[in-house]
């Protein structure tokens, strides 16, 4: 199968499902690069995921507090990073961004990941973050490109239980 999987979201509430979908096959220790423009769905997509992992609270942009830890009812955590107002990796470190990189004991996503690719892992390592592209497309829509090791899986799954408004489209579309 192919390593890319492009999808079209005609709404929300699809790109939530998906979130949940991945949220259920994400484990500690693995991290998410969610790249975007304001607006793409990076924060829907972000609470999609915490529902999958079995959050019920709130879950919102840290764009203001850099960091959101959400605690799972089986004693991880969803670490939640909005980088947009970090400038590079220097200043992520600066912060402490390493605790949160590859936890073992959670789940981290980032927001505005392009600030510190050098920290993202290495292609084809153990340490490699997942990588989703959102786009906005026509109509509302949007085009959710996912990379790594969840791409297969993820395809496997809405073959098994298909979302209701979301498509697997080529990459050229």
């Amino acid at each position: 199968m192919s390593a890319v999987l492009t999808l079209l979201s005609a709404a929300e509430e699809s790109t939530l499902a998906l979130g949940r979908l991945l949220g259920r096959r994400l484990r500690p220790g693995q991290v998410v690069a969610l790249y975007g423009d304001l607006g793409a769905g990076k924060t829907v997509l972000s609470r999609g995921i915490a529902r999958g992992l079995g959050i019920q609270t709130a879950v919102t942009s840290p764009t203001f507090t850099v960091v959101q830890e959400y605690p799972c009812a089986d004693g991880t955590f969803l670490f939640h990073l909005d980088l947009y107002r970090i400038a590079d990796a220097a200043a992520a470190l600066a912060f402490g961004i390493d605790e949160y990189l590859f936890a073992a004991d959670g789940v981290t996503l980032v927001e505005w990941p392009e600030r510190i690719p050098e920290l993202l892992g290495h292609p084809g390592s153990r340490r490699e973050a997942l990588a989703i592209h959102l786009e906005h497309a026509a109509d509302g829509a949007r085009r959710l490109r996912l990379t790594a090791r969840l791409a297969d899986a993820v395809r496997e799954d809405l073959r098994q239980a298909p979302v209701e408004g979301l498509a697997e489209i080529s990459e050229e579309s």
